[in-house]
C-alpha cells in the first residue's frame, strides 16, 4: 500500500531559486565577531541575488564550547535571530546557534528564517556524538524530533552533522515530503595521511547517496579553521537530485558557493527513478514495530 502524499502549503509549481553556502571560520565563543561575519556574508549574498544562504553548524558560536555553552546560549527568538532576520531582507538564512529552552536545557540547534514571510523553523540536533574527539552529550540535550517544514521554495528537511549519519533521519524526512535536504556540519579533517581526505570521501558519499535515493537536492555546509588543535576541512557542496555536483567549495579556506535549484530538475529525476513514489513507508513502520516487539521479548525473557 503506497504511503499517502504529505499535505503541504507550498504553492505549485515552484520557481527555481538560488541557494548559497557561506563556508566560514567562526571564532570560538565570540558571538559579536561571528555575527559580524554573518551580516557581511548576508549583505554580499543579497547583492548577488541569492535567495537562500546556508551557514554551517554552530556558525555563530564555534564548536568546542564545553563550559561556555550556557554563556553563548539564547532563546530561538533572541538577539541573534532578530539581527539576522533584520539583515536578511527578502532572503532566507540558515545558521547554527546554541538554543536555551525555557527550562534551561541547551541544544545544538540550526535555525531557518525567512526575511520575506518572517517564518522560522528550528531543528535541535538529535544524535549527539560521544566517540573519538566528540563529547556533546556532556554539554547539550538531544533534540527529540526530525520533521520537515514548508518554505516558499518547497518543503525542507534540516539535519545537523551526526544526524546525517543515521539513515533513519533521511527515511523520516522523505516520508514527510521534503523537496530539499540541508545538512549543516562541523566536520573535522580526518584521514589526512590517506591519498584523499577521509572526511571528504565520507561526506561526498553521504550527500550524493541522499540526493540519489531521496530524489532531492542536498545542500551541505561545513566550516573551516582550527579549534583546540582540531582542523575543520570545509568542502561544502550543493548536490542536485540524482547526485550530480552543482557547486563545490575548496578545502581549508573561507569561501562561498552557489547554485540554481530548479524543481523541474528534481521532477525529471523522480520520473526517471521514482524511488520516492514507490517507497513503502507502511511496510517500514510495520517491520520496525515487529523488531521492537521481538527485541522487547528477547530482553525480558532472559
Amino acid at each position: 500500500m503506497p504511503f499517502p502524499e504529505r499535505p503541504t502549503t507550498v504553492p505549485f509549481p515552484r520557481p527555481p531559486f538560488r541557494a548559497a553556502v557561506a563556508q566560514v571560520e567562526p571564532t570560538l565563543g565570540n558571538i559579536k565577531k561571528n555575527l559580524a561575519i554573518h551580516l557581511d556574508a548576508i549583505d554580499t549574498a543579497k547583492r548577488d541575488g541569492v535567495d537562500l544562504l546556508v551557514f554551517p553548524e554552530l556558525s555563530t558560536t564555534g564548536y568546542y564550547l564545553r563550559d561556555q555553552v550556557p554563556e553563548v546560549a539564547e532563546p530561538r527568538n533572541g538577539p541573534l535571530a532578530k539581527a539576522i532576520l533584520e539583515a536578511a531582507g527578502k532572503m532566507s538564512v540558515v545558521y547554527g546557534f546554541v538554543e536555551e529552552s525555557p527550562t534551561s536545557r541547551f541544544y545544538n540547534a540550526a535555525a531557518f528564517i525567512d526575511g520575506t514571510t518572517g517564518k522560522s523553523f528550528v531543528h535541535r540536533k538529535v544524535y549527539l556524538p560521544t566517540y573519538g574527539m566528540f563529547d556533546e552529550t556532556r554539554y547539550f540535550a538531544a533534540g527529540g524530533r526530525v520533521a520537515a517544514f514548508d518554505t516558499r521554495f518547497g518543503r525542507f528537511g534540516l539535519l545537523i552533522c551526526e544526524d546525517a549519519w543515521h539513515l533513519s533521519c533521511g527515511v523520516i524526512l522523505q516520508a514527510d515530503g521534503i523537496d530539499v535536504l540541508i545538512i549543516v556540519a562541523n566536520s573535522p579533517g580526518r584521514g589526512v595521511r590517506e591519498e584523499e581526505l577521509g572526511s571528504k570521501r565520507s561526506w561526498e558519499l553521504a550527500t550524493r547517496t541522499y540526493a540519489t535515493f531521496l530524489n532531492v537536492p542536498v545542500i551541505f555546509a561545513n566550516r573551516v579553521g582550527y579549534e583546540d588543535g582540531v582542523n575543520f576541512w570545509g568542502g561544502s557542496a550543493i548536490v542536485a537530485a540524482g547526485g550530480s555536483w552543482l557547486a563545490r567549495a575548496p578545502e581549508f579556506e573561507v569561501a562561498r558557493i552557489s547554485g540554481l535549484l530548479d524543481p523541474r530538475d528534481t521532477r525529471r529525476e523522480r520520473i526517471l527513478a521514482p524511488m520516492h513514489r514507490d517507497e513503502r513507508v507502511h511496510l517500514t513502520m510495520e517491520e520496525l514495530d515487529r523488531i521492537r516487539h521481538e527485541s522487547y521479548r528477547a530482553d525480558t525473557s532472559g
